[in-house]
């Protein structure tokens, strides 16, 4: 445990994030509780702890500072709206609640045992900004829901289903942060025209020697 929170704090130190002591806790505790549910419902397939904290948590904190960053220069860094697309066992949506008390997140996940997890992890890591839904992307549509100022997804789909099926739930000035491995280019080139790319950020995980990246998208008539 002392040897994952070294790598935790060394990785926050090299991604410039300071978090106070008890984000830190609940960041480890998120950790043990992903890894004590797929002991039995198999949410993810990494199950080494210092892989875990490496491909999982230190990956989906490496996108903190640059939401925080878009946030901010929006006008939104005192409360926005952020939805996880197939969210699974809540990554990056839970790190991001853990991170940015301020933000309410919604992790939405066709499979119901994922959903349950999210609920679960809202309640044992004490996230009031945290929700979890079982539900398609697709159906999240106001009334039904507020629109969300930010729709992320790591590892969810091609950028072109991404955008399509959760085109509904994005206000109208809201963004899409896709988070990636390498340059999608080929998906980049299949978007819709109603869809543009102002940003394709290199993102640099410690510990991980991977390309990683977010593409950032809005619709055209913003």
């Amino acid at each position: 445990m002392r040897d994952i929170e070294t790598t935790l704090r060394e990785g926050l130190r090299q991604l410039g994030l300071t978090l106070n002591a008890q984000q830190i806790a609940q960041l480890l505790d998120y950790q043990d509780l992903i890894a004590k549910w797929t002991r039995v419902y198999n949410l993810t397939a990494v199950r080494d702890p210092a892989e875990m904290m490496t491909h999982h948590l230190l990956d989906s904190l490496a996108a903190i500072a640059p939401l925080r960053r878009h946030l901010a220069q929006a006008g939104l860094a005192q409360g926005s709206r952020l939805l996880d697309v197939g969210s699974g066992a809540g990554l990056p949506g839970v790190v991001v609640a853990i991170c940015c008390p301020e933000v309410q997140v919604t992790c939405v996940d066709t499979v119901a045992k994922k959903a349950a997890f999210i609920k679960q992890a809202a309640l044992a890591l004490k996230l009031p900004n945290l929700l979890g839904l079982h539900a398609r992307v697709e159906t999240l549509c106001p009334p039904k829901v507020p629109a969300f100022d930010v729709v992320c997804s790591r590892a969810f789909a091609s950028l072109p289903d991404f955008v399509q099926w959760s085109m509904v739930a994005l206000a109208p000035a809201g963004v899409w942060m896709a988070m990636k491995g390498k340059h999608p280019a080929d998906e980049l080139a299949g978007l819709p025209a109603t869809v543009e790319v102002f940003h394709v950020e290199q993102l640099q995980v410690p510990g991980l020697d991977a390309e990683r990246c977010i593409v950032w998208m809005q619709r055209k008539d913003n």
